[in-house]
């Protein structure tokens, strides 16, 4: 398996995804990650990996680097805290 980023002292994945990592459902166009992203996500996590994801429609309404920090450290705190 590849990451985006890893650090493994911490068994933690960030995963950046992008347009292909999901799938468009229904009429409100709600996009949903596909079968490939999830398997991934459920091996890493059956080998103990926290795995974060970052998912492109999110990050791209970021309007700056601190917006970008902010989420980031969001997404970390959740995950461990």
């Amino acid at each position: 398996l590849s990451l985006d980023m890893a650090q493994p002292e911490t068994m933690t994945a960030i995963e950046v995804d992008g347009p292909t990592h999901y799938l468009i459902k229904g009429k409100g166009k709600q996009q949903i990650e596909n079968g490939r992203t999830k398997l991934k996500s459920r091996i890493l996590r059956q080998l103990g990996w926290t795995v974060l994801h970052v998912p492109y429609f999110e990050w791209d309404t970021l309007i700056d680097a601190s917006d970008q920090d902010t989420y980031l450290e969001s997404k970390i705190n959740f995950a461990f805290f």
